[in-house]
């Protein structure tokens, strides 16, 4: 499909993951995100395998096409923008979209789960000095998440989620943490579920 195109000034969220599989927690976080957030696009970002999962996942074109399967929506485009890039870091991806996108905004979308294990991803906090985070309800989360270490180390550069619909045009650091109706589903549960049967 190539590389996705939005026009100068937009802005982008970026939904990054193994998608393995996608499921309707992504769609249910992709919705909420471009209705809250000000968003003109959101790019989920299939990754041809996450560095820190032991386990490889499912081939890429199945996971890419069981995505587009899933995720229909007019301003919502499935990449494979890590396997083009060769980037398997968050932080080297953002530099790759950033150098082949200047004048594209982005919005890195994360669900709680991930700010609450976000100190265990390579160079971490560059990503929250490159673009603006907003992390995402998740159940059983919410605690974990806010008194996490990335967390605490960004307490000062938090916005309200009043303010949620700015967070693009706004420079990094800077982040929100968005309650909003949740979805009790992860692919790691479905990948389970698939292996009992």
């Amino acid at each position: 499909m190539g590389r996705p195109y939005a026009a100068p000034g937009q802005v982008i969220g970026l939904l990054g993951g193994s998608f393995d599989p996608a499921h309707a927690g992504h769609v249910h976080l992709t919705r909420e995100a471009l209705k809250r957030l000000g968003l003109d696009q959101v790019w989920w970002l299939v990754s041809p395998g996450n560095p820190i999962k032991p386990n490889p996942p499912a081939p890429l074109p199945q996971r890419l096409a069981e995505a587009r399967a899933l995720m229909r929506h007019p301003r919502v485009r499935i990449t494979a923008l890590e396997a083009e890039f060769g980037t398997r870091a968050t932080v080297d991806t953002l530099q790759a979209l950033r150098r082949a996108y200047p004048k594209l905004r982005f919005v890195w979308l994360m669900g709680a789960d991930n700010l609450a294990g976000f100190h265990h991803w390579d160079r971490w906090p560059e990503i929250m000095t490159q673009v603006p985070v907003a992390v995402l309800a998740r159940p059983g989360q919410r605690l974990p998440a806010l008194t996490s270490k990335a967390a605490r180390r960004f307490a000062r550069h938090r916005i309200d989620q009043r303010r949620a619909h700015r967070l693009g045009q706004s420079a990094a650091p800077v982040w929100v943490y968005l309650d909003m109706p949740m979805r009790d589903m992860s692919s790691t549960a479905m990948r389970a579920q698939r292996v009992a049967r």
